[in-house]
């Protein structure tokens, strides 16, 4: 089962996808974020990496992105990149995964890229507010990507905001799950994972079947 998690920067997803993690055996899901599928822009001077719009979907290597999605399905390992967000490039590490019967893949625009949609079994739309959406962004690039107030919010005009409203809000019509108020709605939270427990049980269930 593969279960996508979309909504704006700051919405909320990774706390959701770290809450349903908890509640069912870690040894069973595999947990893949977007972001690490940026494009690499080492070889472009760092001045246009900067300005580069990485809320827009050609900024994301989809074509990889959707080659480990079907691995996964298919019972293979794969190894995922590894991407340095003050430098804008992909490091030459890799991180390797073992296929697991759950994935949960988390971004703000995998509903946006038909291929990758289509390898969803549930997808799942986070829905908060813009303005709690723009103070998580604002705390979360100054802390852990060292950004300056000034570029966070040049930024946020120039590209985050626009691209979310043409890309990530209309993307909300694929979701067979919308949750509002982002990681904070526990009973969303617990129905997800119920229904990944279900499925965990009856694999094991036909595991134990066929032996």
């Amino acid at each position: 089962m593969i279960i996508g998690i979309c909504g704006g920067t700051g919405s909320g997803k990774t706390t959701i996808a770290n809450r349903i993690l908890a509640s069912v055996s870690a040894d069973e899901v595999v947990f893949i974020q977007q972001d690490l599928y940026y494009r690499n822009l080492k070889d472009m001077p760092l001045d246009y990496r900067n300005a580069a719009n990485f809320d827009h979907p050609d900024a994301l290597d989809n074509d990889l992105l959707v080659n480990h999605l079907k691995k996964l399905n298919a019972g293979e390992p794969v190894e995922l990149p590894i991407y340095d967000f003050r430098t804008h490039t992909r490091l030459p590490d890799t991180t390797p995964i073992q296929a697991k019967p759950i994935v949960i893949v988390e971004g703000i625009l995998i509903f946006a890229e038909p291929r990758v949609l289509e390898q969803m079994d549930i997808k799942v739309f986070v829905d908060t507010p813009d303005d709690i959406r723009f103070i998580r962004r604002l705390n979360r690039d100054i802390a852990e990507r060292g950004r300056t107030l000034d570029s966070v919010v040049e930024q946020y005009l120039a590209s985050v905001r626009p691209m979310h409203n043409q890309f990530v809000e209309p993307s909300k019509r694929h979701a067979d799950v919308i949750i509002p108020e982002g990681g904070h709605n526990l009973v969303s939270i617990d129905l997800i994972s119920g229904k990944i427990r279900e499925k965990l049980a009856s694999a094991l269930d036909s595991v134990g079947g066929q032996s």
